[in-house]
């Protein structure tokens, strides 16, 4: 016979047994999805590789959060999401009511709900399907607006679980000049993410406890705005030597030591970052779309533009023929 080290619950109502099911699957899979962030090193220089995509997300929030929708867009989202759903009922379940139901009051019901919605976005923002996630603009502007209206008055400290490679984990672990490398392990390793949100630093990118208004009131959630930045403190493994914790601060946009580098970052983004072009472009479509052909035109110039910076100069030359009597 075989015994289990713990028991999670005791239940006895079908009812309750398929939510609390439905909860710790929710759990299981946020722990074992890949994570999505970007990371920023003060010390560096380039705009390309990991700077650069750091600075790239924050510009890509910055116009999402500035761009209005369209019933267009949720209409190709919904086409989108059925095609990738083909032959799931429940997915398909899901679409048929967001199409029907859906309002921005509930925003984050559908965020924290394991559906469709949570899965299809968070893929493209790990992919950086610039296209899907334009669709998804009024969504996440929706989200923001819930976000702020909830904002947590008090400092929250809160945790993550993560299964992350051991690569990404190393990549955090550079970014502290005085830790010294060690082995991390071959493929993947479990982090507990430690995170300290102090209200008082929010500007732009707000963050709420968002268990009232989640599909899963009974569980204790916080929400932080997509492209919150954070400072690294510390990381180191625990104890007993089994989990890796990485200790972070929530901080401000306008920190004093960020704030300058990343407005420098940003005006040299347009020579360097080859996503940059496909966001202009992508960004002229959709205010066509929108009926904005001035703001539309004035994209795809700075998109035409970038291209031909990135064309080579030298000029070419016809070689003289000469003919032989």
């Amino acid at each position: 016979m075989i015994f289990c080290s713990q028991v999670k619950a005791v239940v006895t109502e079908l009812g309750e047994l398929i939510a609390r099911i439905k909860a710790d699957h929710k759990i299981q899979k946020i722990v074992e999805e890949p994570l999505s962030i970007n990371i920023f090193t003060t010390g560096g220089t380039s705009t390309t590789g990991v700077n650069g995509q750091f600075v790239f997300s924050q510009i890509l929030i910055d116009c999402l959060l500035r761009l209005k929708t369209t019933k267009a867009d949720k209409k190709e989202l919904i086409d989108h999401c059925k095609q990738q759903y083909q032959g799931n009922s429940a997915e398909l379940s899901n679409l048929r009511e967001f199409r029907e139901d859906y309002s921005s009051e509930k925003a984050l019901w559908w965020y924290t709900r394991e559906s469709f919605f949570y899965k299809t976005l968070n893929a493209a923002l790990r992919n950086q399907n610039i296209h899907i996630i334009f669709l998804f603009r009024g969504f996440i502007s929706d989200i923001h607006r819930q976000l702020e209206a909830y904002q947590a008055d008090d400092t929250l400290r809160v945790y993550r679980s993560q299964m992350i490679s051991s690569n990404e984990l190393e990549t955090l672990r550079q970014t502290l000049p005085f830790l010294n490398s060690c082995d991390v392990g071959d493929n993947i390793e479990p982090v507990l993410f430690e995170i300290v949100a102090n209200p008082a630093l929010v500007t732009s990118k707000p963050f709420a406890d968002v268990s009232p208004y989640s599909e899963f009131a009974d569980e204790s959630e916080a929400l932080f705005m997509l492209g919150s930045i954070f400072r690294l403190q510390n990381v180191k493994r625990s104890s007993d030597g089994k989990v890796w914790i990485v200790r972070m601060t929530l901080c401000s946009d306008d920190e004093h030591d960020l704030k300058q580098v990343f407005i420098d970052m940003k005006e040299q983004l347009s020579l360097d970052d080859p996503l940059l072009g496909d966001l202009y472009h992508d960004l002229g479509r959709l205010a066509s779309s929108a009926g904005n052909s001035d703001k539309s035109m004035e994209w795809r110039q700075k998109a035409i533009a970038l291209k031909k910076q990135k064309q080579p100069t030298s000029k070419s030359t016809i070689p003289k023929q000469s003919s032989s009597t």
